[in-house]
């Protein structure tokens, strides 16, 4: 019993320890770097995304159905061959 006792009063103790109470200093220290690191992304140049020509689709088949043996399609019966 006295070593369940020891050992949870260390705990607590360590657990104490490990946390320390938040001051001022630091509280105004994060809030200093956190307007520094928005005033540097709000300076940073805007990249522009380029637009991404999109191919037109292929038109359906006449006769139905929209299956078309493609060159990626050959290329797979090739390799699943047995």
């Amino acid at each position: 019993m006295k070593i369940v006792t020891y050992h949870q009063n260390f705990m607590e103790q360590s657990m104490q320890e490990s946390h320390p109470k938040p001051s001022r200093r630091g509280f105004f220290f994060g809030a200093a770097a956190t307007g520094a690191a928005a005033a540097a992304v709000m300076a940073l140049p805007r990249v522009q995304i380029a637009e991404v020509a999109i191919a037109a689709p292929k038109p359906a088949p006449e006769k139905g159905g929209g299956y078309s043996a493609s060159e990626h399609v050959e290329r797979y019966y090739k390799t699943a061959r047995v």
